[in-house]
């Protein structure tokens, strides 16, 4: 994930974006069914998800948000945000950012706690966690087990597999997929991906959500590093519409 990626305006004029098929909220997540959101760091589920989390709560799913990581190695060498500060201030960060999207109440929060970074290395772990976590029901939002980023990718993989296993019901969001990826990019499986439209003023609340993530969206001056997520970054995910990918358990 490097240099400013595909375009705001880029996805903004691709047909095929608005071409894309509409996921029926109501049909296939039934209300009081629940819904399991795994984000691989503290903010990934309102840069993913914050639109649909808020049309979920409008229909009455109970969400269970699990952070995969507390998101502690974001600042290599920072005077500023060290680790130890990092893993009180991130989730602290996502939840005020549920309460900005008038969430929080309806969201239980977890935390999985394993290293930042390297969840790869951890998934033999992860997914014996997911066992305790996990009901026979639940519905299941995991990043794109080819987002880019190694923690999204092994989250999606560590998740999507317990989905087929279990025969669980399983949606794939893409996140980072959105700056390396271009439009039609064959490396994207289209065909299964279904779209959530944002009202303005669902786009406006996740807008201010992402603001709550002020570690990561400010510059380091510790390290004069620029923030992680640039303006670039935000742009593109604060479009009205969120992309998920599903593939019914055969």
């Amino acid at each position: 994930i490097e240099g400013d990626g595909t375009s705001a305006d880029a996805w903004q004029n691709w047909q095929g974006l608005h071409d894309l098929p509409r996921l029926d909220i109501a049909k296939s997540f039934p209300p009081q069914q629940r819904v399991c959101v795994f984000a691989p760091h503290p903010d990934d589920e309102i840069l993913g998800c914050g639109g649909l989390l808020q049309r979920l709560a409008a229909n009455g799913n109970p969400i269970v948000l699990v952070h995969v990581t507390n998101g502690t190695q974001s600042h290599p060498d920072s005077q500023i945000y060290p680790p130890r500060l990092l893993d009180t201030i991130r989730p602290q960060e996502s939840l005020a950012a549920l309460e900005v999207l008038g969430i929080a109440q309806q969201v239980t929060c977890m935390s999985l706690a394993l290293t930042d970074g390297d969840v790869f290395a951890e998934r033999a772990q992860f997914h014996q966690k997911l066992g305790a976590i996990i009901q026979p029901d639940d519905i299941l939002i995991t990043p794109f087990v080819h987002d880019g980023h190694p923690d999204h990718e092994a989250t999606g993989q560590v998740v999507a597999a317990f989905a087929k296993q279990h025969q669980l019901a399983c949606y794939q969001v893409l996140i980072w997929a959105w700056h390396w990826a271009k439009p039609a990019d064959s490396r994207i499986p289209w065909h299964c991906a279904l779209r959530v439209d944002l009202k303005s003023e669902q786009l406006q609340r996740k807008t201010e959500a992402i603001a709550c993530f002020k570690s990561q969206i400010t510059v380091d001056e510790s390290t004069g590093n620029p923030p992680i997520l640039s303006a670039q970054t935000i742009a593109r995910i604060s479009q009205p519409w969120e992309v998920y990918l599903y593939e019914p358990q055969s």
